[in-house]
């Protein structure tokens, strides 16, 4: 199903409050101020900080 696009609009990085973006394979939510990225699991945005991956 994907994520929907007006919550992309309005999630934001929960480290710096920055804008956040969908990764190429639509797996996780990359914020590239923080170099972070949140995990979608079962369409639903892991928005942890302790959750996050380091890119």
């Amino acid at each position: 199903m994907g994520i929907d696009k007006e919550l992309l609009e309005i999630l934001a990085c929960p480290k710096c409050k920055g804008d956040i973006r969908l990764n190429e394979k639509g797996d996780g939510l990359i914020c590239s101020a923080c170099r972070l990225m949140y995990p979608i699991k079962e369409d639903i945005p892991v928005m942890l900080i302790e959750e996050a991956i380091k890119i």
